[in-house]
């Protein structure tokens, strides 16, 4: 009697069974209706109370573009996802979570969510919340009163069921010994043209965050040279008073004053949208945060700037502040008629290298020699700036000889002797060893200094002038060539200053429409760098304000957050893309010190490339 089957039987058996298996999930899986919804914890509640809002689907998308929230102070989202297998049928959910608070009574709507599954795209429908005065005991996130706990007492007190007589919400605030920003500077008392540096910094205690910038003013830096120091905002851990502290590193800057007397630089002012820790945990026991926002700024800056003193400057002083060392280098000296030499003049040290005029070498007129190629190799820092100039010569003699090259003076203020310090080259000879005598006009020999008696033959006393027979020049044709040639210019004048006008009307338009291609150059990068967060937000940056100035025609400087939805709103903007585009520029501040996701950053230049198409039809 046989009891089992065999080897051969078994496979067969499980190869059906997989089959049969696979086939009813896939069905399953084509059968499953694509759902999106948005479900509040309320509909109704105080003006002091929160509220849920969980956006849910039941397959996995991706670019979820959340509502704008604008009548809301948000906290979140967080995500869930679930998995699960009930009577042999697989089910998916995944939920962003949102907490909100309203910021004023009435009707208030949460617009639509939205995203891509499957490549087409779902919306949900906008919610209306109905908030009224405050009330005395403000409930939780949840919509009716929860069943007892059967599990007993929870971390922190928090109860994952939300009972009512759960403890009203309450925010830590810092106070201003724990948010302050200040204008650190290197010195407070400088010459003319002698470098300082301004840091700007934010100190926050460590328990509080920072989720972004809004409403940026700028300090002003009238009666100084300016260099921008810092590419990106900076965050580090510092201590203070024994207690830990965020130092953020707003802006800095190096300045070198170009006046005489108390120079004030304006206070930096910004509002920080601040993340503020709250007495409600979540169901792990991690403390939940509230969003505000807080308005600072800095003192103003006073700076004494000193003149730099009059006695003992040279002529042939050109402004020049620091420290600095001269060198020349002629590696070749003696060559033929016809051959190529070159040789440098480098200034090299620490000062206001981009304030002052290197000094440049005279030559001999019997030299031939190109104007000079320069070449920078400078680095700012805090000190100033440092590295080098090279002023490059390339020299082509024609004739024999030997030909001096007078040194070179050049003299600058070193504030820290207080003194005037000169420096001077070496004394170099080029010397030609064949070729033809130069014979130099009766100028050029009272300028030209050589070193050889008889070199130079005489100059010629007679002139070899020849005789020509002239026709009267009032009966010449070029007489009445002259004669009718403003009569041939005047319509000429005309077609040229029609030209000119026509051109001079369109520069605005011309000069939005090479701004135009440099700001899809811009995104054209970002494209690019979307693995690289922060090369990414840098194009993304400057794409998007390269646009503004194509369009609104204006500077860099006027690139405010207020300024630039003042000037899109007057244009007839809509408020949706307005309010989009803004968020795309906090978004790229944001970027800076705040953890980004791929998918964030994918949200972020679609979104781009969305708004810029939409304001294309407005503007």
């Amino acid at each position: 009697m046989k009891y089992g089957l065999d080897l051969g039987e078994c496979l067969s058996v499980a190869h059906n069974f997989l089959f049969y298996i696979l086939l009813f999930l896939t069905t399953i899986s084509l059968a499953q209706e694509v759902s999106f919804k948005a479900q509040p914890s309320r509909t109704s509640l105080g003006e002091n109370e929160h509220l849920r809002v969980d956006f849910t689907m039941n397959k996995e998308g991706d670019n979820f573009v959340p509502p704008s929230f604008e009548n809301f102070e948000v906290t979140g989202p967080t995500q869930s996802i679930s998995h699960s297998w009930i009577n042999g049928n697989r089910s998916f959910s995944k939920t962003y979570t949102y907490m909100l608070q309203p910021k004023r009574k009435g009707k208030l709507t949460i617009g639509a969510a939205a995203i891509i599954i499957d490549g087409k795209e779902y919306k949900t429908k906008p919610i209306t919340i109905e908030v009224t005065d405050p009330v005395s005991h403000p409930r939780n996130a949840q919509t009716t009163p929860p069943p007892s706990n059967p599990f007993g007492g929870f971390p922190f007190g928090f109860d994952p069921f939300g009972s009512e007589d759960e403890q009203p919400t309450q925010v830590i605030e810092p106070t201003k010994d724990e948010l302050f920003m200040v204008a650190e500077i290197s010195e407070k008392q400088v010459y003319v043209n002698q470098p300082i540096t301004i840091t700007y910094k934010l100190y926050i205690d460590a328990r509080f965050g920072i989720a972004g910038l809004e409403n940026i003013q700028e300090p002003r830096y009238a009666n100084f040279w300016s260099q921008q120091l810092l590419d990106k905002i900076q965050v580090t851990e510092v201590v203070r008073n024994g207690r830990p502290f965020r130092c953020v590193t707003l802006k800095q800057v190096l300045l070198y004053p170009q006046q005489a007397g108390e120079q004030v630089i304006s206070p930096f002012s910004s509002t920080f949208v601040l993340q503020l820790p709250s007495n409600q945990v979540d169901f792990f026991g991690n403390r939940s945060y509230i969003t505000r926002t807080r308005s600072l700024q800095t003192a103003t800056t006073k700076i004494n700037v000193l003149p730099l003193p009059e006695e003992g400057k040279p002529a042939n002083f050109s402004g020049a502040v620091g420290n600095f060392s001269l060198s020349m280098n002629f590696p070749t000296r003696t060559l033929n008629a016809g051959e190529t030499t070159e040789g440098e003049v480098v200034i090299s040290g620490k000062g206001n290298f981009k304030l002052f005029d290197i000094p440049k070498l005279s030559f001999p007129p019997a030299l031939e020699v190109y104007a000079p190629k320069e070449k920078e190799n400078l680095t700012n820092s805090t000190t100033g700036v440092s590295g080098d100039i090279t002023h490059s010569y390339t020299i082509v003699p024609q004739y024999k000889g030997k030909f001096p090259i007078p040194p070179l003076s050049f003299t600058f203020f070193n504030p820290e002797t207080q003194k005037y310090e000169t420096l001077t080259s070496e004394n170099i000879t080029i010397e030609v060893l064949n070729g033809q005598e130069y014979k130099p006009t009766q100028e050029q020999e009272q300028g030209a200094t050589t070193l050889e008696q008889g070199q130079f033959q005489p100059l010629k006393q007679a002139s070899e002038l020849l005789s020509v027979n002239r026709p009267m020049f009032f009966s010449s044709t070029a007489f009445y060539l002259l004669w009718l040639l403003p009569l041939l210019l005047i319509p000429l004048v005309l077609v040229f200053w029609y030209i000119y006008q026509k051109r001079n009307d369109d520069t605005q338009e011309n000069r939005s429409r090479r701004t135009s291609r440099l700001a899809k150059k811009y995104l054209s990068a970002a494209k690019k760098n979307l693995t690289n967060k922060e090369a990414f937000y840098e194009a993304l940056e400057r794409g998007l304000h390269t646009y503004l100035k194509a369009k609104l025609y204006i500077e860099t400087s006027e690139l405010s957050k207020d300024k630039i939805q003042q000037l899109l709103t007057d244009k007839g903007v809509a408020a949706e893309p307005l309010r989009d585009f803004i968020q795309l520029l906090s978004n790229c501040e944001m970027a800076r010190y705040a953890p980004y996701t791929q998918t964030d950053i994918n949200n972020d230049y679609q979104q781009a490339a969305t708004i810029i198409a939409l304001l294309d039809k407005q503007l």
